[in-house]
């Protein structure tokens, strides 16, 4: 009987919340950082802030920015296309209309390779040139460059870091959201809104 009781009074004790001691640690530092909210609050399953600095965080945050912007532009590309609405005209001299290329991968192999080779240089030349935060903004991705400003300089503060929160936000959702486009063309199928894969 006591071998019994002694068995439960130790499995028992597996299962009693243990005293974790609070450190502060690197991660502590960007806790308070833009993005970071409810419900998941500070999210790095990855570790890729572990023993970083200001620098190192803001050099991902630029890159979170980034591909969240070009996520919307290729989310709302697809949802566009798909919609039956394209450039007018031609898309090379042999005259190859817009609206023959398919939608989604399937435009990759149809574009001719010329075309392909232009859009590749057109990006780059905008990733080492023009895209650059040359006179030091506000915050990791300000392109503005004391030329650009749209009103930005007339909202207060907690406007400008409510709008900033947005764009994150908005950008986090498209790039799920044209991950989950991509993986549905793969599947193929109906889905509500954007029709078939």
């Amino acid at each position: 009987m006591k071998l019994i009781l002694a068995t439960l009074l130790t499995s028992a004790a597996a299962f009693a919340p243990s005293q974790v001691a609070q450190t502060s640690t690197a991660l502590n530092a960007f806790e308070s950082e833009l993005g970071v909210q409810a419900p998941l609050g500070f999210f790095d399953p990855l570790g890729l802030l572990d023993d970083a600095d200001q620098d190192r965080f803001d050099r991902l945050r630029y890159v979170e920015l980034k591909h969240g912007r070009i996520a919307q532009l290729a989310f709302l590309g697809n949802i566009i296309t798909r919609a039956g609405y394209h450039l007018p005209g031609n898309i090379d001299q042999a005259g190859t209309a817009f609206d023959s290329i398919p939608d989604g991968w399937a435009a990759v192999g149809a574009i001719p390779e010329a075309g392909l080779l232009q859009i590749i240089s057109f990006v780059g030349l905008l990733e080492l040139f023009v895209m650059k935060d040359i006179t030091g903004g506000e915050f990791p991705g300000d392109f503005r460059n004391e030329a650009l400003d749209f009103g930005w300089d007339t909202f207060d503060e907690e406007t400008k870091l409510s709008k900033r929160g947005i764009e994150l936000n908005n950008g986090r959702a498209a790039q799920l959201g044209i991950l989950g486009l991509m993986v549905h063309e793969q599947l193929g199928g109906v889905l509500p809104i954007v029709g078939e894969m």
